[in-house]
């Protein structure tokens, strides 16, 4: 077996955690006691680029027992958990090609790696793998009956594909999920971004002006969060409505440039290029601390800040203290890259549980059906989506009620009014 990891001895430590997060993965493990039984991924090669953590260990664990030769890499060179990669080669026979700190082109020769294995379905965190694929791996596709797609920065990207009409398999957008976006990016993303930043700096939340760029799903969660830690929080957005939603929901709205001037806290999570840049940090104050939270690391432009700056220090072990010239100082967490992996452990094992139900259901469902799929972006069938929110009901031991025969044929006909 081929991989690439640390060191294989850190196996030990891994496989303690990797058993703590599963506790918390009652709806993965009630597919993984299925998949064990039915076998519904038998034969099926899967290449995984996500971040290689724990939450993801017990995926990858549920794959192989429904059948599945597994192989994962990193999605991001600053999350791996270099001893969960390590129990994975070691206790479960996975190959991993991930190592918690590599260079991008360690990075990308371990996509390389995990695509070497010629695969049937592919699973991406940020559409690297994919986009690999269709820029050069394109003799795979004919092995290819489909993919899936973590994050919203990835979904964007296949999207744009599919516009383009340069999509080359079909992939299903596990992000669009509502058992995934509305609690993963929601909840996971509010409170493990909040982690990283409190990690990393230690600094008091309560009364700092906390300016959050982007309020989709995770730009809500982290807003929620910081505010609920007494922080006075800030939203910038660009959608009119979104903007609106934010100031309904008792936030303060203004432009980049005029919360440049105040904020203490910058944390961006837009998918999209250089949100924070230049003029923005022309105008902020001595000791601001800027982070990203969106899935590359392009919504900093650190290029732009370095080339302002006369002096770069570490100063903490995921801060990085920029002095501008005139001795105004910023601060920049992880690298500019995801601040919940860089600097903690991602969002808790009992939100994940959900995504990553998506992702091995998914799989089923394209192993079943993707010879019959079309070239294009799907979202996770409605059934599916309904499943996994039973099963985590399940899991928690909540009843809900049913509908009755009379309100199912109410609600479907259009004979009946006041």
């Amino acid at each position: 077996m081929k991989y690439h990891i640390k060191d294989v001895k850190l196996a030990k430590k891994g496989r303690l955690r990797i058993e703590w997060a599963n506790e918390y993965m009652p709806v993965l493990t009630l597919i993984r006691k299925r998949f064990t039984k039915e076998k519904p991924l038998k034969n099926t090669r899967i290449a995984a680029c996500l971040h290689v953590t724990t939450e993801t260990a017990n995926l990858a664990i549920t794959l192989k027992a429904g059948g599945a030769d597994v192989t994962l890499c990193a999605s991001n060179p600053l999350s791996t958990q270099d001893d969960v990669a390590a129990c994975l080669v070691k206790d479960y026979k996975i190959p991993v090609f991930a190592i918690k700190g590599e260079d991008n082109k360690t990075y990308y020769r371990h996509i390389s790696n995990t695509l070497d294995q010629r695969p049937n379905i592919t699973m991406d965190d940020g559409a690297d793998l994919v986009s690999t694929i269709h820029k050069k791996r394109r003799n795979l596709i004919r092995d290819i009956l489909g993919g899936t797609e973590e994050t919203t920065t990835g979904v964007i990207r296949l999207r744009a594909l599919q516009e383009k009409g340069k999509l080359l398999f079909p992939l299903i957008a596990v992000n669009d999920a509502n058992t995934k976006h509305l609690f993963d990016n929601r909840y996971g993303t509010g409170q493990s971004t909040v982690d990283g930043i409190m990690r990393s700096t230690n600094i008091l939340m309560a009364g700092c002006v906390f300016v959050v760029c982007g309020y989709g799903w995770c730009g809500r969660g982290v807003a929620n969060r910081a505010r609920g830690m007494g922080a006075n929080v800030t939203i910038c957005e660009t959608d009119p409505l979104k903007a609106l939603e934010a100031i309904m929901d008792g936030y303060s709205v203004m432009s980049l440039k005029e919360a440049s001037r105040k904020g203490d806290v910058f944390v961006t999570l837009t998918g999209d290029i250089s949100v924070l840049r230049k003029e923005h940090f022309m105008l902020m104050k001595d000791g601001a601390i800027i982070c990203n939270s969106g899935h590359f690391n392009v919504e900093i432009d650190l290029r732009a800040l370095g080339e302002m700056s006369k002096k770069k220090r570490r100063v903490r072990e995921f801060v990085e203290e920029y002095t501008l010239k005139g001795s105004k100082r910023i601060n920049v967490l992880g690298e500019g890259r995801l601040i919940n992996l860089a600097a903690a452990e991602g969002h808790p094992a009992s939100v994940m549980d959900m995504s990553f139900a998506n992702q091995a259901m998914a799989c089923e469902y394209i192993k079943k059906n993707g010879g019959r799929l079309e070239n294009k972006v799907y979202k996770v069938p409605e059934d599916i989506d309904r499943e996994i929110a039973g099963l985590k009901l399940k899991s928690l031991g909540v009843k809900i009620d049913r509908l009755t025969d009379k309100q199912k044929i109410y609600l479907t006909s259009w004979e009946s009014g006041t």
